[in-house]
């Protein structure tokens, strides 16, 4: 069975594809199926956002859809950045500026951390069946960046339980307890049970 994963990122396609290959899925990336338009995520949640990428590549292929809309919500910036966590500092989605941006906001309420959690929302699209999922992982911001394993906010982020960075975690149990992996676990029961 093959599956659109709408991403051009090869570190989320290699995620998709080692969790979904033992159910003889075969992920297409966008560039598999020559999809370059781009999709303008105005949605005001995850979800919605997930469902207008989903829903844009599906009308342009026959092929069932996988897209997903993450971020970082920060308790003490009232779930900022949010939606706008790729672009937190602006619209050319600069990571090192993204964390630049959220050190300083968190200075400017005189704190070193804060509560937080990351947001994963699915969208699967087959002929017109509509499965969305959400998926979380909370912990804690910091006021620094540790670690250079992973990408956007990870070498910021403490998960609850760990005294690590995601950036510190290796990749493999980074996957096992990332938001993506908890919410695609929820799209695999309703997919595969």
């Amino acid at each position: 069975m093959d599956i659109v994963i709408a991403t051009t990122n090869l570190g989320k396609l290699k995620e998709y594809r080692e969790m979904l290959e033992k159910y003889s899925v075969n992920c297409l990336s966008l560039k598999d199926i020559s999809f370059d338009m781009e999709i303008i995520e105005d949605g005001n949640t995850f979800k919605e956002n997930s469902y207008i990428k989903a829903k844009a590549i599906s009308d342009y292929t026959n092929l069932p859809v996988i897209a997903d809309d993450s971020g970082l919500s920060v308790d003490a910036l009232g779930g900022l950045p949010g939606i706008y966590s790729a672009r937190f500092s602006g619209l050319e989605h600069n990571d090192k500026a993204n964390r630049l941006k959220l050190i300083d906001e968190l200075h400017k309420l005189n704190l070193s951390e804060s509560k937080a959690h990351f947001t994963c929302a699915i969208t699967y699209i087959n002929n017109g069946e509509v499965i969305q999922t959400e998926g979380y992982v909370y912990g804690k911001v910091i006021d620094k960046e540790i670690g250079s394993n992973g990408f956007g906010y990870d070498s910021m982020f403490i998960p609850d339980g760990y005294n690590t960075t995601v950036g510190e975690i290796d990749e493999d149990s980074k996957n096992n307890i990332s938001h993506r992996h908890n919410a695609l676990i929820k799209l695999i029961e309703v997919l595969f049970k």
